[in-house]
């Protein structure tokens, strides 16, 4: 049980105005001086980056006030995922905004099109007369589409922020476009290279308006379009810088800060339906809400259905037209999570068959009937309960199997697939997950290639790391003070991570499962002035950890301090991280 070491006396002098606890917290995100402190806790929404800095928005800006201006018909080409769809949505809106209505959203289904631009559909724009193509959050490894593009004389401006291919030489090779904006692409001295997809789209958006009244547009309303309506639209960057899991940290944090304030605000009618629905409170919303509440219904209609159906949730004024796709959206996502539940007792049932002493270090499943496009929810689902790397295949159309992969933080995914690259047809991603396509006949070499490349690619010693807590609390530190200065913290995500602390030796007062399938675990325990304070973990119960749970047992417990709404009612509360 390893709790952070003490932070230095010159730190914990430079940022004696806060809190011990809040000190300690600011030292461990790399947080060492006053003025970064400020910055990090009261972040000023004007400090955000020059939309100019980014290598290509001066021509974007200019070719899409020439589209406006001499009415071309423009197409906004989106992801179809939690990212690409706000991102899509933040244009849309700016369009609406001025009243320029030659444009048409344009997001591929993920199944028959897959992701990125796709020649049947350029051949469609092509065919309506199509001046002007503008991406959102991919574009930027689509090399022979944007030729096709070109071919077509249809400008194409990719806004994107994923990674250029490179090519056998090593060279980075970029789509012939009109222009980029991705801001890690070579030559590009943006300051931020961690930008989501909808956030690269906000600040073409935030370009735009701060020179569109440089501009001589005739029958489009610029009224009230100043610099800072873009705001806004943070609603949209935030779900959509959380739901990507792009640093919280830098222009991100800033993002997803004030994108949070607005969403308590957001007067978007497919918004406040769903929360309705799914008892979120829209005016005490988290980023927890986001990323386990608004992302996954948002992408189940890409996994279960039509893209479009998020969309025209998240862009409707009509309060009916909300309700319905609010409702669709909740629908198919109970699905989803039935499908995957279905898939998760299928792949344990198989595994323990296949591997009943639990020898193997790889989960190498598959089925014919499986959708590819729940995989990663599955693998994601596999990887609490194995000590390795998942790797799942499906099919859904044609005769090649695709599949997706998860790690658990011991080994490389990609440098796995690339070291066994013989059995692919394609792969990619990053270090803890990926996706891949492979035939049917090398289908049954899967399982041992990998595990052969888990060997040689998995440095020794570099299992999952150990829990480290960030400083040790007793029970009756659990409070709306300790909560408070935890709170000045958040958003949490990826590079801000929730604190973890560790209680030792607290004696439980009570337990319960709970949940309509009693698959929910709750632990209570009392402070020193009788009141109950309650840790729960959702999905475990008490079989799940190395310790007995139990009734006037005494435990070591790694937990995170929250604050819950459920029911209207306000309470502190720890969530389980790990029980010892």
């Amino acid at each position: 049980m390893l709790v952070r070491e003490e932070i230095p006396e010159k730190v914990a002098k430079e940022l004696e105005k806060y809190p011990e606890i809040l000190r300690k917290l600011l030292y461990y995100r790399g947080i060492k001086t006053e003025k970064g402190a400020e910055s990090f806790l009261n972040p000023i929404f004007e400090e955000n980056n020059d939309p100019f800095e980014m290598f290509g928005m001066e021509i974007a800006v200019e070719r899409i006030f020439q589209a406006i201006e001499n009415k071309e018909k423009i197409i906004i080409y989106s992801d179809y995922d939690a990212d690409g769809i706000p991102g899509a949505v933040v244009l849309h809106d700016f369009f609406k905004k001025i009243g320029y209505d030659n444009f048409e959203n344009y997001i591929p289904h993920r199944v028959l099109e897959g992701f990125g631009l796709n020649d049947e559909a350029i051949d469609e724009f092509a065919k309506n007369k199509v001046n002007l193509i503008i991406t959102v959050d991919c574009g930027i490894a689509d090399v022979e589409e944007a030729e096709k593009i070109k071919k077509y004389k249809i400008d194409l401006i990719i806004t994107d922020h994923h990674l250029s291919r490179i090519d056998s030489k090593g060279k980075e090779e970029l789509p012939k476009a009109f222009a980029i904006l991705d801001s890690k692409q070579s030559g590009c001295n943006y300051p931020d290279k961690n930008l989501c997809g909808a956030g690269v789209a906000f600040k073409l958006v935030q370009a735009l308006i701060s020179r569109i009244n440089t501009f001589d547009f005739k029958d489009f309303r610029l009224d009230g379009l100043t610099p800072g309506w873009e705001k806004w639209l943070l609603d949209m960057v935030s779900i959509a810088t959380i739901s990507d899991m792009v640093p919280l940290v830098g222009e991100n944090r800033l993002l997803a800060y004030f994108g949070l304030k607005v969403l308590k605000k957001s007067p978007r009618p497919g918004l406040q339906k769903l929360l309705s629905i799914i008892k979120v409170d829209q005016k005490n919303i988290t980023e927890d809400d986001i990323g386990f509440m608004i992302s996954p219904r948002i992408n189940a209609a890409s996994r279960m259905g039509i893209p479009e159906d998020a969309f025209n949730m998240l862009v409707t004024k009509d309060d009916n037209e909300a309700l319905k796709y609010a409702f669709h959206l909740n629908k198919i996502n109970d699905e989803r999570k039935g499908i995957v539940a279905e898939m998760v007792k299928e792949i344990r049932k198989h595994w323990n068959k296949f591997d009943p002493e639990k020898k193997r270090k790889v989960l190498v499943a598959g089925n014919p009937d499986w959708k590819p496009s729940l995989l990663g929810l599955v693998a994601n689902s596999l990887l609490d309960e194995h000590d390795g790397p998942v790797f799942l295949w499906g099919r859904e159309a044609g005769k090649t199997l695709k599949g997706s992969c998860r790690s658990d933080g011991c080994v490389d995914i990609v440098a796995m697939m690339r070291e066994a690259s013989d059995l692919f047809d394609e792969y990619g991603g990053h270090s803890a997950s990926g996706g891949f396509s492979i035939s049917l006949e090398k289908v049954d070499l899967l399982a041992d290639g990998l595990e052969a490349s888990y060997q040689k690619v998995c440095v020794s010693g570099s299992d999952k790391k150990e829990l480290i807590a960030d400083a040790t609390i007793t029970i009756d530190d659990v409070n709306n003070n300790l909560e408070k200065e935890i709170s000045k913290l958040r958003p949490f995500g990826m590079d801000n991570p929730k604190p973890i602390f560790l209680l030792k030796n607290i004696e439980i007062f009570d337990t319960k499962v709970f949940g309509k399938k009693n698959n929910h675990l709750k632990i209570d325990f009392t402070n020193k002035k009788g009141q109950k304070i309650s840790a729960i973990a959702f999905f475990k119960k008490p079989e799940d950890f190395s310790v007995k749970i139990e009734k006037g047992e005494k435990i070591n417990l790694f937990a995170n301090i929250e604050k819950s709404f459920f029911a209207g009612r306000e309470e502190i509360r720890l969530r389980i991280v790990d029980i010892v």
